[in-house]
């Protein structure tokens, strides 16, 4: 036997021993469903921060996430430390005022619990929702969402103490197994609360209430990525399953009306929202995009007027928001960034005197805990996460969450590519991505001289150009 016949063999026999390990191991996803020519990528990815000396891509051009923003989830998820040196690679647009005295450790409060919804007079809740975490899952739909991500979510939510939105798809077992608090989302088919017509079934709306585990239901009226445009799951995704579960037909694109067929005015939303309240004893809020300001107003003297129409909360969503598949005009160039649309909705609020009947949620790309203490300085008293989760599972913004056929299995359709997802594994990486948000966003506050996350205030940041709160622009 040759020389080179002892080495042909030697070599074949690594690469059955490494194929072999890749499709055993449950810790990465990428290797599990491209065993051995998933290591090209993680090797990539490994020594381009010193390949990037060499004038390869910079960290922070990347869109719409940039690797820093990746990178700092990753290494979160996975329990890695997220210390830098040197100096930082970021150019803020904000920053925030430390005191001259930091809070000391043994002096540091910590966020406390905040009441969604009320127990008396009109627009009352039979029962409030008192939220643990202000950082939570933002609504991501079964079916948009493998069963293997959602479960993941949903066991993460519950170790972390977190709430799991469902997204505009229902309401699926996965969503149920892991036993976290939920947010039933009903969006504008209102898929899981509808009747065989389309219209809302005050039936389903009982059973799904029934469910101990589903803290409050949320009116979608828009997201960010599609402000004006309904849900879109491709008919590929739309299988027997997910089609019972929305009740709608199998096999068939499942495209939802650009608007409620049932809310077209302020008085039908506030109605809207009155109504599922009182079928479901549960507090209500409404998610939507900012556009006109009169709008604003309008709605909130509504609450004031009608306490009955008021929502428990509202859902801002920037015009960046995310989806698994948007209209290219809606999703670069339709809707107010949270930039712009959070200090807006937060000074309305105040207006109307609305600041202990109405919570205020922040969404669209606040995905790092500098992001989500601007937002809750800006007035936010919680913030939602979607793709910053994503990013926890394994996400590696390939860009073909609307095709099926997500490398990760997370929006993949191809049982094959399900199957490399682990929710045990996965589920402590969302948990680990959950709580280090909160702690720096915490550390943050601690260093601006507050006890607690709940004590910001727009006096806390500043705007590096402008001297006030807030970015210069939402790719910032």
């Amino acid at each position: 036997m040759t020389t080179a016949l002892v080495l042909l063999l030697l070599a074949a026999g690594l690469i059955a021993a490494l194929y072999l390990h890749d499709t055993r191991q449950s810790q990465h996803t990428i290797l599990r469903n491209f065993p051995v020519l998933g290591h090209f990528r993680y090797f990539s990815e490994s020594f381009g921060e010193y390949m990037r000396q060499y004038q390869y891509l910079p960290d922070w051009v990347e869109r719409p996430f940039n690797r820093l923003e990746r990178a700092w989830i990753y290494r979160t998820a996975k329990g890695i430390s997220n210390l830098i040196s040197f100096g930082s690679e970021a150019a803020p647009p904000f920053a925030f005022r430390p005191a001259a005295f930091a809070v000391l450790d043994e002096e540091c409060g910590s966020w406390q619990p905040l009441r969604i919804g009320v127990a008396d007079g009109p627009g009352a809740s039979r029962e409030p929702y008192d939220a643990p975490a202000f950082f939570n899952i933002s609504g991501m739909s079964y079916g948009a969402l493998s069963h293997a991500a959602v479960s993941a979510l949903s066991r993460g939510a519950r170790m972390a103490g977190v709430w799991m939105a469902t997204g505009e798809g229902g309401l699926a077992q996965y969503h149920l197994e892991g036993g976290c608090d939920l947010v039933m989302q009903i969006g504008t088919a209102k898929y899981g609360v509808r009747d065989q017509h389309g219209n809302l079934s005050e039936a389903r709306l009982r059973e799904i209430a029934a469910h101990p585990q589903v803290r409050m239901f949320e009116v979608k009226l828009a997201q960010g990525a599609k402000p004006g445009k309904g849900g879109i799951l491709p008919a590929a995704k739309v299988t027997a399953e997910i089609a019972a579960i929305r009740g709608i037909p199998e096999g068939k694109p499942s495209i939802s009306p650009n608007r409620h067929t049932d809310i077209a005015t302020i008085a039908e939303l506030g109605a809207f929202v009155d109504r599922v309240r009182r079928v479901t004893g549960k507090p209500v809020g409404v998610k939507f995009v900012v556009g006109q300001e009169g709008f604003l107003d309008d709605w909130f003297a509504d609450c004031t007027a009608n306490p009955a129409h008021c929502p428990d909360y509202i859902q801002v969503d920037g015009g960046e928001g995310g989806t698994g598949a948007a209209p290219a005009p809606l999703a670069d160039y339709v809707g107010l960034p949270i930039t712009q649309a959070l200090p807006l909705v937060a000074a309305a609020r105040a207006r109307h005197g609305l600041g202990a009947r109405i919570r205020i949620i922040a969404s669209g790309k606040l995905i790092t805990p500098d992001k989500v203490a601007w937002a809750l300085c800006m007035g936010a008293d919680f913030v939602s996460s979607a793709r910053g989760f994503m990013f926890a599972l394994g996400c590696i913004q390939a860009m073909k969450c609307g095709s099926g056929q997500c490398p990760t299995g997370i929006t993949s359709a191809d049982p094959r590519l399900i199957r490399g997802l682990d929710p045990t594994d996965k589920s402590v990486r969302v948990m680990h991505y959950a709580k280090r948000v909160r702690e720096e966003v915490e550390m943050i506050a601690h260093a601006c001289g507050l006890p607690d996350a709940g004590r910001f205030t727009k006096t806390h940041v500043t705007d590096i150009e402008r001297g006030v709160g807030g970015f210069r622009n939402a790719d910032s």
